[in-house]
């Protein structure tokens, strides 16, 4: 019987390999942080151990090694490109296309961003849980209580939507609590004027939860713009890693069928083709 897409169907004589599984290649952005590679391979390190057999690979946009230039180059065979990015953008629409054409010798396909989706929201709520913030935010505590969802910032319309889905669903997660969006860059609010319209509208608690997959530069400037909590980074957080397959798996049922697309986020994933100009995330 055939395995369904994205699960391993063992080779034989290789128990818990697969043949002809197409290795997932994890795209992170890249930073000259150095708390930040150790957490991306921490969190493939979770997702290796939830898939034993895939073949998981890293591959940076840049500031960081291996390239994804390099992984690629190194591979035979087919790929899934899946970029720890959090919300649509130029990285996901433009560079890693332009990164498959440049590795002909593959057959890629390239999965949606992280976010929005359901388990994004998980992970950030978890975070919240760890730092503290959420028992301010119990039932029937008064509501002064917010949270800005902290987020890298793009000039990408979609990008910006993502964002404000991912804080749709997160204040879902904590019951209708306020949850507003404020950027690092290239869009606005910042997080601190999200702070100011949240302070203006009467919450005195205010939690920042950072939407990073790893510890970087804007991740530490949004924490240092909370005025009470800040989460930490998202990291291995065991929702990621889940979010991580998830992406993949879709990314090859999308390539059985081109109609397929995220239910949750709106996003669909495609196979990426050599002669087409873009890729449709």
């Amino acid at each position: 019987m055939a395995s369904a897409p994205g699960r391993l169907a063992p080779a034989p004589g290789h128990p818990g390999r697969a043949q002809d599984t197409p290795v997932l290649v994890a795209v992170a952005h890249g930073s000259r942080d150095p708390e930040a590679l150790p957490a991306v391979r921490a969190l493939l390190a979770r997702v290796r151990a939830l898939r034993p057999g895939l073949s998981v690979r890293l591959g940076h946009l840049g500031l960081a090694r291996p390239l994804l230039a390099d992984t690629l180059d190194g591979l035979r065979g087919g790929a899934v490109l899946v970029p720890l990015l959090l919300a649509p953008g130029h990285h996901v629409t433009h560079d890693l296309p332009a990164a498959l054409a440049a590795a002909p010798h593959l057959d890629g396909r390239i999965a949606a961003p992280l976010g929005p989706h359901p388990l994004l929201a998980e992970a950030l709520h978890g975070r919240l849980t760890e730092a503290g913030f959420t028992r301010y935010a119990a039932p029937g505590r008064p509501a002064h209580t917010a949270v800005v969802l902290a987020a890298a910032g793009s000039r990408a319309p979609r990008s910006a939507a993502g964002t404000e889905a991912v804080a749709a669903l997160l204040s879902a997660r904590l019951g209708g609590l306020p949850v507003v969006p404020g950027y690092a860059s290239a869009a606005a609010p910042t997080v601190p004027g999200a702070v100011r319209a949240l302070t203006a509208r009467g919450h005195r608690r205010i939690a920042v939860a950072g939407c990073f997959t790893a510890p970087g530069r804007f991740a530490a400037r949004c924490a240092a713009d909370a005025p009470d909590t800040a989460a930490a980074p998202l990291g291995d957080h065991p929702a990621l890693a889940r979010l991580l397959l998830h992406r993949y798996d879709e990314a090859l049922a999308a390539g059985e069928s081109p109609a397929a697309g995220d239910v949750a986020g709106g996003y669909g994933s495609a196979r990426y083709s050599p002669r087409a100009a873009t890729v449709a995330v």
